[in-house]
């Protein structure tokens, strides 16, 4: 088996440039119910995942910030808590399941460094349940 079986393709996968701002951040989130997104520098390479959590830490220990002004803070400015580790598209497949299992969604990388999808855990255990034989 390969990752790219179970690749979930960039065009298809919500996330956020470094470069965008606070409040469109939030509106992605909004927008598309998850708790975290993949975030990519403006070369497209995987440099993090934004969490809700992130969102409002940033809020709490930023003097004046509100949700009148989130388009001052930009995404590469905010500390981010979750750290999701990037997989190749090379690598062996149980080190996708290794990072799998302690993270909800892997980034899928190329040679270059450069995004190009996920692996949802929902998908591994969907395909594991149904071919499971006893």
């Amino acid at each position: 088996m390969e990752i790219s079986d179970f690749l979930f393709p960039k065009y298809k996968v919500a996330y956020i440039h470094s470069t965008a701002n606070m409040q469109e951040a939030l509106d992605m989130l909004e927008k598309t119910q998850y708790t975290a997104i993949p975030v990519i520098n403006e070369e497209g390479k995987y440099v993090g995942t934004l969490s809700e959590g992130d969102l409002l830490w940033k809020m709490k220990n930023t003097s004046g910030l509100g949700f009148r002004n989130l388009d001052i803070v930009k995404v590469f400015e905010i500390k981010r808590r979750i750290h999701n580790e990037s997989v190749s598209i090379k690598a062996h497949f149980d080190d996708m399941l290794h990072l799998a299992a302690d993270q909800n969604f892997v980034p899928v990388v190329d040679d270059n460094q450069i995004f190009i999808g996920i692996i949802r855990r929902k998908d591994i255990i969907e395909y594991y349940t149904r071919n499971i034989t006893d």
